[in-house]
């Protein structure tokens, strides 16, 4: 595909998603579907939730046309987008009334199983490490685990935006210079549209969000994105699919062995993450989503690294990268 269909389809997913979370929104208010605050929210007045609607029903269908258009394997592709349907169709329900946390788990579990075979190649994202059935069961507690980081990691307004953004155009550089990256086909046009959807989601939820993406949003995008990284991978470009993400990785997997080492139960809501604690330190949801978002640049300049050979540099300048940010989050750092 030429530059000038890049941008015809980066374009339509992010009208799509502009105009469908503005419709959204008026629905949800119209109906009192509110996230009202409590003594966990990084908010101070009751918002939309479930807004991400319009951003699932959108990447769904765009996954849906460039899967029919290129998929070589049309019965997995197939699998992977039922599986973020129903992700959509439960967390939408969960959203709504709440479903018990095995319940989501259970779903998240099967939606991954269900669609591994969509990973390109022999779908080995260990490159061999491991033996093939334990690489899978590996991957699909990999994706399962992103999906929830994900979610978690959606607590201030407009950091969900920026992370799947970034991501998502990281992800588009590397499928466009590096050809490696193109053994899931279409997948520069897959990671484009993650980042349309972000970006026409963002300008309704940065700050002051005037509606938040809801699990509904944040569950199917997730999943979406994690087959993206997985297929990288997979490919044998791992070190990116690592760096990528790395902050989200950091910021839940330390928060999350900090709550286990605390004895809290580790399934309910909390406000412990570093970037929500900065977000109270600074008084600005803004501010802390423009440093992350500046790191994330930083990182997908390290992941283009990582694809040119310079595997153990970038992972190192990713990890100290990622190290100063906490460090800056949790008030260790002068700006």
């Amino acid at each position: 595909m030429g530059g000038a269909g890049y941008v015809l389809a980066f374009a339509v997913v992010f009208a799509a998603v502009l105009f469908g979370t503005g419709a959204a929104a008026k629905y949800l208010r119209a109906r009192a579907i509110l996230d009202r605050p409590n003594e966990r929210s990084s908010h101070a007045a009751p918002t939309p939730r479930g807004g991400g609607i319009a951003v699932s029903a959108v990447l769904i269908s765009a996954f849906a046309a460039i899967g029919f258009v290129t998929a070589e394997r049309p019965t997995a592709s197939a699998a992977l987008l039922i599986g973020a349907l129903v992700l959509a169709a439960v967390s939408w329900i969960d959203d709504l009334r709440g479903l018990p946390p095995w319940l989501r788990l259970a779903v998240q579990v099967a939606a991954a199983t269900s669609a591994l075979p969509a990973l390109p190649l022999s779908g080995l994202v260990f490159q061999g490490l491991l033996p093939p059935l334990a690489d899978h069961a590996a991957a699909v507690l990999l994706w399962v685990w992103f999906v929830n980081l994900f979610n978690f990691m959606d607590g201030i307004d407009g950091i969900a935006g920026v992370e799947a953004a970034t991501n998502g155009f990281g992800l588009f550089l590397i499928a466009l210079l590096f050809p490696a990256a193109g053994a899931l086909p279409g997948f520069a046009l897959y990671a484009l549209t993650i980042a349309a959807a972000a970006l026409g989601f963002l300008w309704w939820n940065w700050e002051p969000a005037k509606v938040f993406l809801g699990d509904v949003g944040s569950v199917p995008l997730g999943f979406l994105l994690g087959f993206l990284l997985l297929s990288l991978a997979a490919a044998g470009l791992w070190p990116a699919a690592l760096i990528l993400p790395l902050y989200y990785l950091a910021d839940s997997g330390v928060t999350l062995m900090r709550r286990i080492a605390a004895g809290e139960k580790i399934w309910q809501a909390h406000a412990g993450h570093f970037y929500q604690r900065a977000a109270r330190r600074i008084g600005s949801h803004a501010a802390t989503v423009r440093a992350i978002a500046f790191a994330n640049l930083g990182l997908m300049g390290l992941a283009l690294l990582a694809c040119v050979g310079f595997e153990a540099a970038a992972l190192v300048s990713a990890a100290a990268v990622t190290a100063l940010l906490l460090a800056y989050l949790a008030g260790g750092l002068k700006p």
